[in-house]
């Protein structure tokens, strides 16, 4: 009897498992509600894990069964625990603490003939507003520092803000484009998606340290934090295996839920909460499923478009196991899955092994290297950076 009741369990799990997956490949615009069974994933990956242990000891040709599934489903599982090899110190070194100084040191991977190195990050447009900032700006000066001092090609920034004229009260902390830009020898792409009464400016950015020989942004119904950019960068001979070629960066921001972690935990900590809080913050859920299922159909339709090896980052405000990362998938390869070790957990806020930025490269390209900069603890995401090589 128990292990009849095991049995029917294991192929109710199997059903599940795949039934989760085949709910990342529906849109939440044609049934929202599938986007709960695809976070189940995860839950179905271990379940099913589980069990082929149980069937080991007691029945092989049953553990044939979720062995076989998960060998199938090997590469969700990497989306969500990457299991490759720790990093190999030669492509950087070792972390260390975020300064404050002028010049803060910096640890990064340092890019040499025919590679590229990335980085990625959600700055909250450093910490400007009155209840973001600390004494002094530090944080935002120790971030902005850290960034110029990175010897990465490309910085690809979401939340971005500059000032382009100063100010008297900020000591021209925040003229970033100066700093990032031509002060850390880069090219600057901004693309602006509002500018306010003292003229600050908010959207997205690309800095590169390779010339930008085309730019252009992709707006999403309307202008708003919440597009893509893309720029196509030329590398010289010298750093592109003896020739000159040319590659495209997409760097993206994707429709929030706008669900605050004390909503949150106000709706689990009580009834009386959960019937305050549940329906905004399902319609809210809703609402930013729908809208980046669109949003990351946009970008794509962009990306087949590229006559170049695409590079694209940014802040998908989505799971691993979701319809925006499955479609992503399809067509590139993400670089943190591809190399990483580990859950690569890029949210820093209460909510917990959240991997919600990332970086995916086309197919041209080799993965060397990617880890998340968790010592950065300076906006509510960590910064993500990737080695690249193009593969020859």
């Amino acid at each position: 009897m128990r292990r009849s009741f095991a049995f029917k369990v294991t192929l109710l799990t199997l059903l599940w498992l795949f039934v989760a997956i085949g709910c990342q490949q529906v849109p939440a615009a044609a049934f929202w509600p599938v986007v709960f069974g695809a976070l189940t994933t995860p839950v179905a990956l271990l379940l099913t894990a589980l069990l082929a242990l149980y069937w080991l000891r007691r029945n092989w040709r049953v553990a044939a069964l979720p062995i076989v599934a998960l060998a199938l489903t090997w590469p969700h599982v990497l989306r969500g625990l990457a299991l490759h090899a720790p990093l190999n110190e030669e492509l950087g070194t070792k972390d260390e603490k975020l300064s404050t100084a002028k010049t803060p040191r910096s640890s990064f991977f340092t890019p040499h003939a025919n590679e590229v190195s990335l980085l990625s990050a959600n700055v909250r447009i450093f910490n400007v507003y009155a209840q973001l900032r600390d004494p002094d700006f530090a944080s935002s000066t120790g971030f902005i520092n850290w960034l110029a001092a990175s010897p990465a090609d490309v910085l690809c920034l979401q939340e971005y803000y500059n000032e382009p004229g100063g100010s008297a009260e900020d000591k021209d902390v925040f003229r970033t484009e100066k700093y990032l830009g031509k002060g850390s020898g880069r090219h600057a792409f901004v693309s602006v998606s509002l500018t306010n009464r003292i003229g600050a400016e908010f959207g997205l950015a690309i800095f590169s340290r390779f010339p930008i020989v085309r730019r252009g942004s992709i707006f999403f119904s309307r202008l708003s934090q919440n597009h893509a950019m893309w720029a196509d960068l030329a590398r010289p001979a010298a750093r592109a295996g003896g020739r000159p070629d040319t590659i495209r960066v997409f760097n993206l921001h994707l429709q929030s839920m706008s669900m605050q972690d004390a909503d949150i935990a106000a709706a689990t900590e009580s009834r009386a909460g959960l019937r305050r809080k549940a329906p905004n913050l399902l319609r809210r859920f809703r609402n930013g499923a729908v809208a980046r299922g669109t949003q990351i159909d946009t970008v794509l339709a962009h990306v087949a478009r590229s006559p170049y090896p695409v590079l694209l980052a940014g802040d998908l405000n989505d799971l691993p196991y979701s319809y925006t990362y499955d479609r992503l998938a399809d067509h590139l390869q993400n670089a943190w899955a591809t190399t990483g070790l580990g859950i690569g957990a890029t949210y820093n806020g209460r909510l917990p092994l959240l991997r919600i930025d990332q970086q995916f490269a086309g197919p041209q390209w080799e993965v060397r290297g990617c880890r998340v900069h968790r010592e950065i603890t300076c906006s509510d995401h960590f910064p993500l950076e990737a080695l690249y090589e193009l593969r020859r």
